[in-house]
């Protein structure tokens, strides 16, 4: 354990004053530096609360390294590792000594092997029981630019793609484990709230041209370390780094790959470095800032990724995926995102067929702008098949079936998604609107309950809960769940006060058609308020409309419950024959 009192400070001795510095010094991550500090590592703490603060002394970690503590095992120079004392220590054996060393631990590891497998008591492929899932932690960025940690995220995001297409393996989805990020969050309760057994956390550094890797795999229920590496490469080489990285994981958590998996692990190129770093940067927007800003930067970056490796396939499918998020955001008009996004997610393919993200992308387009629903269904079927584990390829999926009127498919299929992004807001939320898509509104209620407690400064789930209540017939609470949805999409005090006042002096009536004067959503989303009043007229011109722009809500039209008013109305087939839903005028 660490010294509780300070000792004397000489001037002269090199001394790092905070766990960061230690962890750079190691070349690791800092909660692997705070769990050496347990088995003897020798941190100090200041004994003045005005100073809480720990320093160590380099002589003295090099010293304890020396002392016969290893440190994970690392593809470098030994000359680069600081503690290079655990380098001369070991040069003191004799080879002979050495030899007669290795030879005897080989032949023992091979009788115990033999011995144990036939008593049944060494099972390859297992680590204390079968591993059946893993979570990669969000990788630490170590190059101290807050600016590079988009380069930390872009890389995690890529080590859980390649995990994902290993089909014995479950693995879990970005969005839940970015929550832990930069957390202090002990790993067996982290194990829990993600249901799995391992967990591989890790550090990225640049050094110049190069870049490093080190990554762990430890037993998520035990904390116990399994295993440990670093992976040094050329920025250009970054992508075999990733392959190589997930190949070792596989490899020590012994899951039996296909062919099919083992040449894609073995299939790399090199990249040109800003290429690489654009892509990146476009994955970054699209995933942390859910903005119609951050899409307009996500496509910025995803062209200069295209421009910049013209013949990489990952580069159009991202480029899709910035397209398709401008159009649910409203960054750019359906009409206008959706025919690009799709020109790229063709490329994409044609450069690689097996890319399963791009297969996602296209299979979005497909259903919710195109509406070829078949050949949508073929897409996302086929991008589940290549990446088991890809939580947003179940997701639309789910959208597709839910969209079909096929519920209980569209429920199995988004709860598997939920399985392996077991934390994410979004794909939470979208449980709650299938749920209440398919008329099961108790149960759609609290899977929204549970994505609001996970976001809720999130506007886009609370109008799902404004119209369960209304299905329920409780008016006062759909209000407030509209008001609330209308407070975190921005409205003015100005508004809000109205809409506040339409309601308490005419009801919910009054409320919604004071909604419909004030705030222009979606034209689709308008017609579900003109709809609720009875205004068919009007909420069929709406519907029209929303048809002409692609609104991409229009996926809903067969199933959603706000509509059901107006399905008699002859208009309403006429609608859903346009879009591919409804059986021939």
């Amino acid at each position: 354990m660490a010294n509780e009192t300070a000792s004397a400070e000489p001037s002269s001795e090199v001394r790092f004053n905070s766990w960061k510095e230690i962890a750079a010094y190691l070349k690791c991550s800092e909660r692997t530096v705070r769990r050496w500090e347990e088995e003897g590592l020798p941190v100090h703490r200041h004994p003045h609360k005005a100073r809480a603060a720990i320093y160590a002394y380099k002589a003295e970690i090099d010293a304890w390294w020396g002392d016969g503590h290893e440190p994970p095992k690392q593809n470098q120079d030994p000359q680069e590792h600081p503690p290079a004392v655990a380098a001369r220590w070991w040069t003191r054996l004799s080879r002979a000594m050495l030899g007669a060393a290795l030879a005897f631990a080989l032949a023992s590891v091979v009788f115990l092997v033999g011995f144990g497998r036939r008593f049944h008591w060494f099972q390859p492929g297992a680590l204390n029981g079968q591993i059946h899932s893993i979570a990669v932690l969000p990788l630490e960025n170590l190059s101290g630019d807050p600016q590079q940690e988009y380069v930390a995220d872009g890389m995690t995001d890529e080590l859980i793609t390649e995990l994902a297409q290993l089909k014995e393996l479950r693995v879990i989805s970005r969005a839940s484990v970015m929550r832990f990020k930069g957390a202090k969050t002990p790993l067996p309760q982290i194990a829990r709230e993600l249901q799995v057994d391992t967990i591989v956390e890790g550090s990225v550094a640049h050094l110049g041209t190069r870049v490093r890797v080190s990554a762990q795999l430890l037993d998520a229920t035990t904390d116990r370390h399994l295993w440990a590496e670093t992976y040094e490469r050329d920025l250009s080489d970054v992508l075999s780094l990733q392959r190589d990285l997930a190949k070792a994981i596989a490899g020590e958590i012994r899951i039996k790959l296909s062919p099919n998996e083992s040449a894609r692990l073995e299939g790399s190129r090199a990249i040109n470095p800003l290429a690489h770093a654009a892509f990146l940067r476009g994955r970054y927007f699209t995933h942390n800032q859910r903005s119609p800003e951050g899409a307009r930067k996500s496509i910025q970056s995803s062209l200069e990724a295209v421009r910049i490796a013209p013949d990489w396939a990952p580069a159009y499918s991202g480029l899709a995926d910035s397209y398709i998020q401008a159009a649910f955001l409203a960054a750019l008009p359906p009409n206008e995102a959706m025919p690009r996004a799709k020109v790229a997610a063709r490329r994409a393919l044609e450069l690689d067929l097996d890319l399963s993200e791009a297969h996602v992308a296209l299979g979005w387009i497909l259903s919710n702008f195109d509406y070829e629903y078949s050949a949508s269904e073929s897409e996302f079927k086929r991008a589940i098949e290549l990446s088991p584990s890809s939580s947003y390829a179940h997701q639309g999926y789910a959208d597709l079936l839910n969209g079909l009127g096929r519920h209980d498919e569209a429920i199995s299929e988004i709860k598997v998604a939920r399985q392996l992004d077991p934390v994410s807001f979004f794909i939470s939320r979208d449980v709650g609107r299938i749920l209440y898509d398919a008329r099961r509104y108790d149960e759609a209620l609290e899977a929204l309950r549970q994505a609001a407690d996970l976001s809720p400064a999130s506007g886009v789930v609370y109008n799902w809960m404004s119209w369960v209540y209304d299905k329920k017939g409780m008016a006062a609470q759909s209000v407030e769940m509209d008001l609330k949805n209308a407070v975190n999409r921005g409205a003015s005090q100005e508004v809000l006060q109205q809409l506040r006042e339409a309601y308490r002096v005419s009801g919910e009536r009054g409320y919604l058609k004071k909604h419909a004067q004030l705030i222009k959503d979606d034209p689709y989303e308008q017609a579900l308020y003109t709809a609720r009043l009875g205004e068919t007229e009007k909420a069929l011109q709406l519907l029209r409309q929303a048809c002409e722009e692609h609104s991409g809500w229009l996926d809903m039209l067969k199933v959603d419950p706000e509509l059901d008013n107006l399905r008699p109305d002859r208009r309403f087939g006429e609608l859903l024959y346009r879009i591919n839903l409804s059986p021939s005028i």
